[in-house]
């Protein structure tokens, strides 16, 4: 499953530091974070599909390091990201 390229587009503007930004941890944690909702909701209708249960872990996996990563840089910059995006809570 792919992130739309509209809705894809509208992620990078918002959490990018400009319209070109795709590679910072912001923007990476925010796409990992729209797949992650798009597999689970996903999921709650097709509860045997194991490869995109698989294919979840990793996601929620690489996302979490990449936060343990920002927590460690730039402390207010991964405050002020799981606020945006309404994770740990």
């Amino acid at each position: 499953m792919r992130i739309p390229a509209d809705k894809k587009t509208e992620v990078i503007k918002t959490y990018g530091r400009d319209k070109k930004d795709t590679g910072s941890t912001e923007v990476q944690v925010a796409l990992l974070t729209t797949r992650i909702r798009q597999l689970t909701d996903h999921l709650k209708s097709h509860k045997k599909d194991f490869s995109a249960r698989r294919g979840l872990l990793v996601l929620v996996g690489r996302r979490s390091r990449l936060l343990k990563y920002m927590s460690g840089s730039d402390r207010q910059a991964y405050m002020t990201l799981i606020q945006k995006l309404g994770i740990r809570s």
